[in-house]
């Protein structure tokens, strides 16, 4: 194991107090359940991007029995847009543990945090450090990006013998004192500094100290996972509007692809949608029906092709609601979560009509 370095915390914590960031909306009131938000939300996305949800997911839910409290639909609508739903769903169930069977009290250790749903070592880690000061490591993208230049450490970090390494130094610089601080600074550094593409090396408090500017390899730096040509699916999605102008969604299953979302219903063209509900989609007179622009949205491991195809049935209105089925209004007055192209093509409906 490396031999700790408190003179990185030192340089890293001083660099933090003049330019880390010190007014992100989570560290106003920095309770173990805002920093729990927080860090599922930043889970593989920007700050940037997480400040309004999390703003609004506060408003909605501003305590952990709120939040267990809340009907699933309700949270995946405030997670709509921001991706990896899974996070949502996993949220909401952890919630609900905290509060059932440990009087809405966060564990206070990184193994306990790790026992509850959607939290691995780095987000436990974080959550104990920032909100608990409790003295734990993290290893999230920023923090691999930065220790993988400054150790020139070689190969794709998520490798096991990489990531190995790599917890290993960050346990040896991890301080004791101050540990809430260190924790967000590394992270502010991979984040603002130490960025993917064009890092600020100059602005650097390890300018002098790291191997990979010191070497001029700083983009070499950490590696990079072999690339994979994605593959690409299609999909028909069908617009199915009543009288009203409401859109029909069928309720996803939980597990899979935008699990517990509101989706359209998908068949390989209009003449195999089977009856819905008792009502028969066909290709009679009463029926009007016009192919939309097509759009792809892309997953980590492929690209989906969605051609949609908007049908106007006078027969819809027979359709009733179920658990299974939704009219939906085109202003998005329903609280329901919705799969992010789902939505797109809503709202450009709605700007259309």
């Amino acid at each position: 194991m490396p031999s700790t370095n408190p003179l990185f915390a030192k340089q890293l914590l001083q660099w933090f107090d003049k330019h880390g960031r010190h007014d992100l909306s989570w560290q106003t009131d920095r309770t173990p359940y805002r920093v729990w938000i927080s860090e599922i939300m930043l889970q593989q996305t920007q700050v940037t991007t997480v400040i309004p949800y999390f703003e609004r997911f506060m408003d909605r839910f501003a305590t952990i029995e709120e939040l267990a409290a809340a009907q699933t639909d309700q949270v995946l609508h405030l997670w709509t847009g921001l991706g990896y739903y899974a996070r949502a769903r996993n949220l909401h169930k952890a919630a609900k543990v905290i509060v059932e069977t440990n009087g809405s009290s966060f564990p206070d250790t990184v193994e306990g945090l790790m026992e509850l749903a959607g939290i691995g070592q780095s987000t436990a880690g974080a959550i104990a450090a920032i909100s608990m000061g409790v003295r734990a490591p993290i290893l999230d993208g920023n923090v691999k990006r930065v220790l993988a230049r400054y150790h020139c450490i070689f190969g794709w970090p998520e490798q096991s013998t990489v990531k190995k390494q790599l917890w290993e130094i960050a346990e040896s610089l991890t301080p004791f004192e101050r540990v809430d601080d260190y924790t967000q600074a590394i992270m502010d550094l991979g984040a603002t500094v130490c960025t993917r593409s064009k890092p600020s090396c100059q602005d650097c408090p390890f300018q002098l100290d790291c191997g990979a500017h010191q070497q001029d390899r700083v983009t070499e730096f950490p590696g990079k996972k072999a690339k994979q040509t994605l593959p690409v699916k299609s999909v028909t999605m069908f617009i199915l509007q009543n009288v009203r102008g409401e859109v029909l969604l069928e309720k996803r299953p939980a597990s899979g692809i935008w699990g517990s979302l509101y989706s359209l219903p998908e068949s390989a063209k209009p003449s195999l949608i089977p009856k819905l509900m008792g009502a028969s989609i066909d290709n009679g007179a009463d029926n009007e029906s016009e192919e939309l622009e097509k759009i792809r949205h892309s997953f980590s491991h492929y690209h989906l092709d969605i051609t949609p195809v908007r049908i106007l049935a006078s027969k819809l209105d027979e359709i009733a609601e179920t658990d299974r089925w939704l009219w939906y209004p085109l202003d998005h007055s329903l609280e329901v979560g919705l799969a992010a192209p789902v939505k797109k093509l809503l709202s450009k409906l709605a700007e259309n009509s």
